[in-house]
């Protein structure tokens, strides 16, 4: 089994008519599995190295973030069971898979082979998205401008959402967060 292989599971699971969350997680569980301590530490230092980037006054706060609800998660995909088996928001997962898709081909191609950065990237965002139904930037994650991704009566809002509309890269159009309504 290949990091790659999950592209094919999940085309495969995106045919059914209804896609429970029992059969979702079946499928990210088996490829947690291959992921190893080494594969995460290697995902954390790549996610240190692209925080070089960030703002300074923001860079520590956005890699604690990142790295407790990005990468540490693949424990949590693991273990979880306690979910209740309900139906995944079926037109959400068909819109938003070409767009995983691409996203895992092109960091799968501009990394080493044995680079498992691709399938945490997927798994994390399908579990989050389809399984916790929680939007990809946890709630309190600040952007520049003192903005925050919020939850305001069981619904969650980005600052940045709209920003990211015409990238069809953009990992937000998966996330189910709205654009903050009054920024």
């Amino acid at each position: 089994m290949e990091a790659e292989d999950i592209i094919i599971e999940l085309k495969k699971l995106s045919q059914n008519n209804e896609i429970r969350k029992d059969d979702l997680m079946i499928i990210l569980k088996k490829y947690a599995r291959i992921i190893s301590v080494q594969d995460l530490m290697m995902a954390t230092a790549r996610m240190r190295k692209d925080g070089e980037y960030v703002q300074k006054n923001y860079r520590e706060k956005y890699l604690s973030i990142y790295i407790k609800y990005f990468i540490m998660r693949m424990k949590e995909v693991k273990e979880k069971d306690d979910y209740i088996n309900t139906a995944i928001d079926k037109p959400s997962f068909d819109t938003s898979f070409p767009m995983l898709e691409r996203t895992f081909e092109k960091e799968r191609l501009s990394n080493a082979d044995d680079d498992k950065f691709p399938l945490i990237y997927v798994i994390t965002s399908l579990y989050t998205t389809f399984i916790l139904e929680e939007p990809i930037h946890p709630v309190g994650s600040e952007f520049p401008g003192s903005l925050f991704v919020e939850e305001r009566n069981g619904e969650f809002f980005c600052p940045v959402k709209d920003n990211q509309k015409d990238n069809v890269n953009a990992i937000c159009h998966l996330c189910l967060a709205e654009q903050t309504p009054d920024i």
